[in-house]
């Protein structure tokens, strides 16, 4: 865990990713440089987490760019157009994909008639531009996140939103991880997140490897575990925060705040700002991913686990309605409701 999740081979010009399908019992690193490569990493989850995700989009369709023929401007920027809406669409809902994109986009719009070499040249800098300020936000989110804990408390998250979902830190880990490096211990439990088994593969992976005291529980433990009062908060990450404060994440997590709620238990969102969409008015909005059955009835198993023709609905995520959450950790601060406005004035300030 001393290496970064994503990253550009300086050397190669690549970009390099841990395969996150092969955890936990193979480190495999993958370099690539083609579109096709980058889209099937994305779909795949090859890299996953939204914020990740961003990153790796921008690395990667610059690792494209660079081999592109260095041609007219408008021959290079209509490829590139091409190239970004065929990476946009391998996540749909993950709004970071999207995000860091335009942010590509808006270099080569700025940069009209632009000699193609320097061009190339101005991506690369967006490009590390954007690990360099996930790095950041994902440390100033883990600062704000430990303020809300305590030395020796029982914390459970969802899925994986630690640093394998981002470049460094995470999002809902990184104030264990932050809080690890002060000395502090907690004792964290860990969904195992059906059906692809993030939990389980990936955050105890990364917990363990730091040292963090950690259980794993079955996503339908979680219950047993809060009304054991061995839960003291929980943190999860999220994929598309909503205008109204509904939030997006990995399946099972709207299931686990209706808990939390049941228990009196804080639910605490780690969203980096670039996950909070104000277009998007609320949950109704947001297009959820639908998932091949077979990840629920063959992938983990020998055997196929069910029928054959049985019918599976196997989304991606879900959204907890904004009522259910306590509040939004943000790297400019803690938000609290009501969110629509707490929202509104959080990207008002940052304008300023």
């Amino acid at each position: 865990m001393h290496q970064d999740t994503v990253a550009l081979d300086p050397e190669t010009e690549e970009l390099v990713i841990l395969d996150q399908t092969r955890l936990p019992g193979q480190t495999v690193f993958l370099r690539l440089s083609t579109a096709e490569a980058i889209y099937q990493a994305i779909y795949t989850l090859q890299v996953r987490g939204a914020p990740a995700i961003g990153v790796a989009a921008a690395i990667g369709i610059y690792a494209v760019c660079r081999r592109m023929p260095d041609t007219d401007y408008e021959t290079f920027a209509a490829e590139f157009e091409r190239i970004r809406a065929y990476l946009v669409s391998a996540r749909p809902t993950a709004v970071n994909l999207a995000w860091a994109l335009e942010q590509m986009a808006q270099v080569v719009r700025e940069h009209t008639g632009c000699p193609v070499p320097a061009l190339k040249d101005r991506l690369r800098e967006r490009a590390l531009e954007l690990r360099d300020q996930d790095i950041q936000v994902c440390r100033a989110i883990g600062e704000y996140g430990l303020t809300l804990i305590q030395n020796g408390d029982g914390i459970l998250t969802h899925c994986n939103a630690g640093q394998l979902a981002t470049v460094r830190y995470g999002t809902a880990l990184a104030p264990i991880h932050v809080g690890r490096e002060q000395g502090m211990q907690f004792r964290v439990f860990t969904d195992e997140t059906r059906p692809l088994l993030q939990g389980a593969r990936l955050s105890a992976y990364e917990l363990f490897a730091d040292g963090v005291d950690t259980t794993l529980i079955c996503d339908n433990m979680a219950s047993s575990v809060m009304r054991r009062g061995w839960v003291q908060a929980v943190f999860v990450g999220c994929d598309r925060v909503a205008a109204n404060g509904d939030t997006a994440n990995k399946i099972g997590t709207s299931g686990v705040a209706i808990l939390a709620k049941h228990y009196g238990i804080p639910f605490y969102v780690c969203a980096p700002m670039s996950t909070i969409d104000l277009s998007c008015p609320d949950g109704t909005a947001i297009r959820i991913e639908e998932r091949p059955g077979a990840e629920v009835t063959d992938m983990w198993y020998k055997e196929p686990m069910a029928p054959e023709g049985v019918k599976v609905y196997n989304p991606a995520f879900d959204v907890t309605d904004a009522d259910l959450i306590t509040a939004f950790v943000t790297e400019r601060g803690i938000i609290r409701p009501p969110f629509a406005p707490a929202l509104k004035r959080l990207f008002a300030r940052t304008e300023d």
